[in-house]
């Protein structure tokens, strides 16, 4: 794309106060390198192709690179392309004109024009077809593209972030992706590494997301103790980032370190029944507390399905609204939903911050 020739912006090396999303890189040798690639590529207009596993945070770096560019004025646009039927990607990216098919009542601006100024970024940008990607590397060489329905060209001045979990050379060996795009779109490339090959970040963010739950949901949960932290650092996570920012979530919501590993069979915790002094075990209690325990595990797991709705979650469990509560309740949960100092609802968002 056109550059808007901005000078380039030096990002400070200390700041009074740093963005939240400045501590995902954490203090490992792995997460500095990645910081110093991109302060580097932040102030100049490069494309950037960020690489790594699902969860790893690679919207929150594209997002960082945003705001420290001479962009950072103008708006951040995501399109996942992942998440839209290809029959829908191509008019979501460009835009069309009314009347360009069936149900275009009116026009509509697509995902690039919307980025004047700003930041695209083009999430899981191997998922598009053959055709798209000859139309995005059109865009990418000449700055320009046309609405669907459209003859007039328009001019677009944009920094352009791509991401992916895909295998890039792999997926060109295959023929599913070109090779020309690849190269267009890989001037800088940064990879992020998986949460289990950089442990030494994993108590700073766990610490980071108790505090940043703690004022979300009103709640004073104390500080990981070591064994805990211990443990966290131990696990593999799969879901790298996002994995262990919902582990925290779910501690801080229960209030025990209980749950933070409970998702491992082996850690799974099991059910203790106490016999009676004549040795005796009630049957009917033993099948009461089994039950009360997987109904707070299906609730928890409703409960973070829906995002924390509760209206929702006791549509989704076909109980009443107030059976829900009274469930919540018994589950540890607060009482009374919990809002904001604004009075807003607060609900537990998909990870913005959303990781990638």
């Amino acid at each position: 794309m056109a550059s808007p020739a901005p000078a380039k912006i030096p990002v400070p090396a200390q700041r009074a106060e740093l963005p939240p999303e400045q501590l995902y890189f954490g203090p490992s040798e792995s997460m500095r390198d990645v910081r110093r690639k991109v302060d580097c590529a932040a102030g100049l207009n490069v494309p950037i192709l960020v690489l790594g596993e699902s969860g790893t945070g690679k919207e929150v770096l594209a997002r960082y690179v945003h705001e420290h560019s001479p962009w950072r004025n103008g708006p951040f646009i995501k399109l996942n392309c992942a998440a839209i039927p290809g029959t829908l990607l191509e008019s979501e990216l460009f835009g069309y004109q009314k009347g360009a098919f069936t149900g275009a009542n009116a026009a509509k601006p697509g995902r690039i024009e919307a980025a004047q100024g700003g930041t695209l970024f083009l999430d899981e940008i191997a998922e598009l077809d053959a055709s798209l990607q000859a139309k995005l590397l059109h865009v990418l060489q000449d700055g320009v593209f046309t609405r669907i329905g459209d003859f007039e060209e328009k001019r677009i001045d944009a920094r352009v972030i791509c991401a992916t979990n895909r295998d890039l050379p792999r997926e060109i060996e295959s023929g599913r992706f070109r090779a020309d795009l690849f190269y267009r779109i890989n001037v800088i490339s940064v990879q992020l590494p998986p949460l289990r090959e950089r442990r030494d970040d994993v108590p700073k963010l766990a610490e980071y997301f108790r505090q940043r739950f703690n004022e979300r949901f009103q709640r004073d949960v104390a500080p990981l103790s070591e064994t805990s932290l211990r443990l966290l650092r131990e696990k593999d996570w799969r879901g790298n980032v996002r994995e262990l920012e919902n582990s925290i979530a779910r501690y801080v919501v229960l209030g025990s370190e209980d749950v933070l590993l409970g998702d491992k069979p082996e850690r799974a915790a099991k059910p203790s029944f106490a016999a009676s002094a004549d040795g005796s075990i009630p049957l009917k209690h033993i099948a009461q507390q089994a039950t009360r325990q997987k109904e707070q595990e299906v609730i928890l797991k409703v409960l973070q399905a829906n995002h924390w709705n509760r209206r929702k979650t006791a549509e989704a469990l076909k109980i009443s609204y107030r059976a829900l509560l009274y469930k919540v309740r018994q589950a540890g949960l607060p009482a009374k939903r919990l809002r904001h100092k604004s009075n807003s609802p607060i609900v537990i968002e998909p990870s913005s911050a959303p990781m990638e």
